[in-house]
């Protein structure tokens, strides 16, 4: 079965997801941080809110510093994570090493089947996942999502990043490093 999008199936849905706005009592922190995890550059910037871009759109990340805001306590209810996606496992492994070289490490990263993800923590303790997806076609993702597999771990396992990188730069087939359960399990101090 070819895949549809809602709008070919005759919803009005959005055309994609525009932006995403974080409030922050770290202005100029945020604005570093994200301009270094991802290539980011500020398209303006005062001393309350900044907007950054790195692709054809006027901004992909606004920060907002408004007075009163205050710290969110943890486990609070909103949103968890926000997710960008790279072309391919060299563009995530060669964004991990330059982020690690920055000081910038993976809180978790996870194979979900579908996909390969690191999670980054932002000094607001907001979450980023860097990603790939594992199938080469959109069909080929959602017939994942239906499978017993998924049912049974729909989360994924969790992967060490340094195990990942040293597989990848050894040449290991792709296919090979994308196999839920295919790399080793990070040791409890880094879980």
């Amino acid at each position: 079965m070819k895949f549809q999008t809602a709008r070919q199936r005759g919803r009005l849905a959005p055309l994609k997801l525009e932006h995403a706005v974080l409030r922050t009592t770290r202005l100029a922190a945020m604005i570093d941080w994200y301009s270094t995890v991802l290539q980011a550059e500020v398209a303006f910037r005062n001393a309350f809110i900044a907007f950054l871009w790195y692709d054809e759109q006027n901004h992909r990340i606004a920060l907002v510093a408004r007075p009163g805001t205050v710290e969110r306590p943890a486990n609070a209810a909103g949103l968890d994570h926000l997710a960008f996606t790279y072309a391919d496992m060299g563009e995530l492994v060669t964004t991990y090493e330059r982020l690690k070289i920055a000081g910038i490490t993976p809180t978790r990263a996870t194979n979900h089947g579908s996909s390969t993800s690191m999670y980054y923590g932002d000094p607001d303790g907001n979450q980023v996942e860097l990603k790939i997806d594992n199938f080469d076609s959109v069909e080929a993702q959602h017939a994942w999502m239906r499978t017993p597999e998924f049912a049974d771990n729909p989360i994924g396992t969790h992967f060490d990043p340094e195990d990942l990188v040293d597989r990848f730069r050894a040449g290991i087939p792709i296919e090979e490093l994308v196999k839920p359960g295919s790399l080793r399990v990070p040791s409890p101090a880094k879980a």
